[in-house]
């Protein structure tokens, strides 16, 4: 397997040049001008991604997240959500860096065998970073009006927490 690790990358630069040669393409201009595309994009979803990260950052810095962690307590409890799932749920679909920062709390201090941490590491891989994603591609692209986009991708980040839940209780017969 480490064989294979090793090579795949240089293999997989090797097959492209090399495809790119027998279609009579000149890889280094069609390299140049997808790198030059690239940083537009960067550029142009640049103010997207520096509000957010903002944003992310006084919400965690101004303990809203404890506060909302009390507002819904019962609705967890009624659930059978462990409270400490909660912070990863509201995070996740905003920032990967920061859910990623929850899940790496979480299994350090109740292990990766615990309740929390299999329904955290079950949470991680059914939800995605909504907001993140939408501000790099529509952003990218130049979007402004997602129309239903937002809250389709909401109600399946909500959707992939509340089975997550369930899977991993339905699972662990708990």
């Amino acid at each position: 397997m480490s064989f294979i690790s090793a090579y795949a990358v240089p293999l997989m630069i090797f097959v492209f040049v090399l495809s790119g040669i027998i279609r009579k393409v000149k890889v280094f201009d069609a390299f140049t001008e997808g790198a030059k595309e690239g940083l537009e994009c960067t550029i142009k979803i640049m103010p997207s991604l520096i509000g957010l990260m903002v944003g992310i950052s006084m919400f965690r810095a101004s303990g809203a997240m404890e506060i909302i962690s009390q507002i819904f307590a019962p609705v967890l409890n009624f659930l059978r959500i462990p409270k400490e799932i909660f912070p990863l749920a509201i995070l996740r679909p905003v920032s990967g860096s920061g859910s990623i920062a929850i899940v790496t709390d979480i299994l350090n201090k109740y292990g990766p065998d615990s309740l929390v941490g299999r329904i955290a590491s079950v949470m991680m891989g059914s939800t995605e970073t909504t907001f993140y994603t939408l501000a790099v591609y529509f952003g990218c692209i130049g979007i402004k009006k997602t129309r239903h986009t937002l809250k389709s991708a909401l109600t399946a980040d909500f959707t992939g927490i509340i089975l997550s839940v369930f899977t991993v209780y339905l699972l662990l017969n708990k």
